[in-house]
């Protein structure tokens, strides 16, 4: 594996505007700035993505989203929303292979953000939602 641009910002060998920092957790702003205030939260621990992560990494990076969410909020009267977005593998539009949060503030509807979301329920029967639901229940892993 490479190092990737996030682990040379966790270990101070890259500037980075940090937001919070805990030993488990590193949160800063994304250098695009998609709206003001995109911040990225992410392990200090390299997991690739969200299926790297074990249960207790899990807990313990998105347990600490909903505190530096309400400090996005707060920093700026104007936000009026939140989305909260993992990308995971290529296809999913990830490109720093070192899993992230991105925290984007919304401040209107025609701000420089968008999410395509098309409704394909048409496409399903109920007997097709049930295997699916089925399929992937029984691949749910114990903890």
């Amino acid at each position: 594996m490479s190092e990737t641009i996030f682990e040379k910002i966790i270990k101070k060998e890259i500037p980075a505007y940090v937001v919070y920092e805990d030993d488990v957790v590193l949160a800063f702003l994304d250098i695009s700035q998609v709206t003001p205030g995109h911040t990225l939260v992410l392990p200090k621990k390299h997991v690739a993505d969200i299926f790297d992560y074990d249960g207790d990494l899990a807990a313990t990076v998105f347990s600490r989203i909903p505190k530096i969410a309400r400090a996005i909020r707060a920093f700026d009267p104007a936000i009026k929303g939140l989305n909260i977005l993992c990308n995971n593998g290529a296809l999913a539009y990830q490109s720093v292979f070192h899993s992230h949060i991105h925290l984007i503030p919304r401040y209107t509807e025609d701000d420089s953000f968008g999410l395509k979301w098309a409704d394909n329920s048409a496409d399903y029967t109920p007997e097709q939602y049930e295997a699916i639901a089925a399929k992937i229940a029984e691949k749910i892993e114990e903890d």
